[in-house]
């Protein structure tokens, strides 16, 4: 009986629904596997290097391999033949947990794909299936675009994303390393990273995300804060620079007198201001004046 195949509809662009025939006894793959779901060695598939996944996380894997053990491979990995071996296009995840489950075979799909198609089928796939962080989404995208001179506007509508969603992912690429690693592992999500990769001075940039850290703030807490240190700060005032002969004024009515001096001004105008704290100080000023 045919088996037809529903890939999701980023890949339907590259990967139109057709029936495919599974060849009966098929213990060896034909040459010809462009139209034939066919089991293909394990271990005569390799990785993608350009997968743009680079995490896989154990337990996932675990519970897709005892799924496997249980039920099958239900869906066929996406390859291309490589001489006598096999890359992977899409479904990695899938053939590590077929490894795990010690299966001998895998379930896959052969294409003659060239490297751009590869790069494009393995993002969407991941994109669909929810497997990219947010740093790893803006890497592919960011590898398609350079590699292969891509507009944003032709990767956003191959992937199914507005530009501008496009345009923030590539946002959080222009971040430092640390700042990176935090979106990677959760510690802060790609909207605290679109708000960090807005602030232009790196002292405020790094100061604010230590304090989102140790805060635990929200996006829009860290958007408020953002905006705060935007704001132009109003320019101190130089202090007045009081000639020496004033310091020493200053200090000859102070011993004289025992009061607070203030003195102010130039030398053609200004004040000289005496405070008193009680009626003593008061008057032993008068006593000084009328002595």
């Amino acid at each position: 009986m045919p088996k037809k195949l529903g890939l999701g509809r980023g890949l339907d662009a590259l990967l139109p629904d057709v029936e495919f025939d599974i060849p009966e006894n098929n213990t060896g793959v034909p040459a010809d596997t462009s139209d034939m779901i066919v089991d293909i060695p394990i271990q005569s598939i390799d990785p993608n290097p350009n997968q743009p996944r680079r995490t896989f996380d154990p337990d996932t894997l675990s519970a897709l391999s005892a799924s496997i053990m249980s039920s099958g491979v239900l869906s066929p990995i996406l390859v291309a033949r490589e001489g006598k071996r096999y890359t992977i296009i899409a479904g990695e995840r899938r053939w590590r947990a077929a490894r795990l489950a010690n299966l001998t075979t895998i379930p896959a799909i052969v294409r003659d794909w060239d490297e751009i198609k590869r790069q494009e089928a393995a993002l969407i796939e991941n994109i669909q299936r929810d497997d990219l962080n947010p740093i790893e989404e803006a890497e592919g995208i960011a590898s398609l675009i350079h590699t292969y001179s891509f507009t944003q506007e032709a990767i956003a509508d191959r992937i199914g994303k507005s530009r501008p969603a496009v345009t923030n992912l590539l946002r959080l690429l222009t971040l430092p390393d640390h700042m990176q690693k935090s979106i990677t592992e959760g510690t802060i999500t790609s909207g605290h990273g679109r708000v960090l990769a807005g602030i232009t001075d790196p002292a405020i940039q790094e100061a604010l995300y230590q304090k989102t850290l140790a805060l635990q703030w929200s996006v829009r807490q860290l958007e408020a804060a953002a905006r705060d240190a935007a704001k132009p700060k109003p320019a101190e005032k130089e202090p007045s620079k009081i000639p020496v002969e004033y310091i020493e004024l200053g200090d000859a009515l102070r011993n004289a007198t025992g009061l607070k001096v203030q003195i102010s001004g130039s030398k053609e105008k200004g004040k000289v201001v005496l405070e008193y704290n009680d009626p003593e100080s008061l008057q032993k000023l008068w006593d000084l004046v009328h002595a």
